[in-house]
């Protein structure tokens, strides 16, 4: 590891990124009437599907809630009070969760690390059908479990909001100045173990 900052430049510099990876963006704006369509929600899902993971145990699993629907409901009732302000103007909210044992019934360390994986995957097929993925870590997990009845092995870990751009003047006077805000990122140099 010693050496980067000859190997990797001068760090400080943005290196080559695909359009795909620097347009991604996490709003909390979304349109209200814009709906996803089935092959939308497929072409996400299956983005998801191929990530990789620990031995290929695949342990992530996805409940999709399209807005006005039961699930989509009971998803945004247990959501932190803060979240629920803008996130029930997405087209869908999916809840991510993963599988706490593997097929043979032992433990799965690296499960919630696939799952991010699976997300990821996701988040880059929404960019590229100019769709929109804020995920969302406050949540009720226990209320989540009840609601939506849950196997005791599932582990629910993160909510992904997906839909289209609103109108980021329709937030509260505090989402909209981070909305429409400058993107930020810590400089390339300060990520580096050394």
């Amino acid at each position: 590891m010693w050496g980067q900052s000859a190997r990797y430049g001068t760090l400080g510099t943005m290196a080559q990124l695909s359009p795909i990876l620097a347009t991604r963006w996490s709003p909390h704006a979304f349109d209200p009437v814009a709906d996803l369509t089935d092959a939308e929600v497929a072409s996400l899902l299956e983005a998801a599907r191929w990530a990789p993971s620990a031995d290929n145990t695949q342990p992530w699993r996805f409940l999709v809630g399209r807005r006005d629907d039961e699930a989509f409901k009971r998803i945004l009732t247990n959501l932190s009070a803060g979240n629920q302000r803008w996130a029930g103007r997405a087209s869908a909210l999916l809840l991510g969760a993963h599988t706490t044992t593997g097929p043979t019934g032992g433990p799965l360390p690296h499960a919630a690390y696939d799952l991010g994986q699976a997300v990821a995957h996701l988040t880059v097929q929404a960019t590229v059908l100019r769709l929109y993925v804020r995920q969302i870590s406050g949540f009720d997990a226990a209320g989540l479990r009840t609601d939506l009845e849950l196997c005791p092995e599932v582990r629910p870990h993160v909510v992904v909001a997906v839909g289209r751009l609103g109108d980021p003047y329709s937030l509260p006077e505090d989402l909209r100045a981070r909305e429409i805000g400058l993107r930020q990122r810590r400089p390339l140099a300060e990520l580096m173990l050394r």
